[in-house]
């Protein structure tokens, strides 16, 4: 469990990652884009950050130990009743594991390896400031 706060009043966003090849890279940038950063390296643990620390915004991979990224977007839109923004970043591309993501409420789904760092945080960004 890691929590990282921005220098000034930011959004809050759980990244739950257990890559930390992957994790790192996105906590960096998103810190230095002023964002308060929240990881989690489990679904279990996500939950209890996603309870306790009430983010603004979820980056959630798929294929998680303890319990995988399906489960915790179900507790969070049913159990929790949270409509909290979720991005999917995940290496899982059949068009299956997308559609189940978006029938469990995923706002967006990312594939890991067709993605650059940089296209993921234009993603975040839009989500705190859409196009008018």
């Amino acid at each position: 469990m890691m929590k990282i706060m921005a220098t000034k009043k930011s959004y809050k966003i759980l990244i739950v990652e257990d890559e930390s090849a992957i994790q790192k890279p996105i906590t960096e940038e998103l810190i230095d884009l002023g964002y308060t950063i929240i990881v989690a390296h489990n679904g279990k643990e996500a939950l209890i950050l996603f309870e306790k620390e009430a983010p603004d915004l979820i980056l959630l991979d798929i294929v998680l130990p303890e319990k995988n990224g399906f489960d915790v977007l179900e507790d969070i839109r049913y159990k929790f009743k949270s409509n909290v923004p979720v991005i999917v970043v995940s290496n899982l591309e059949s068009p299956q594991d997308m559609e189940t993501a978006k029938n469990l409420g995923a706002t967006k789904y990312i594939k890991k390896g067709d993605t650059s760092l940089r296209s993921i945080m234009m993603e975040v960004h839009n989500i705190f400031y859409p196009k008018k």
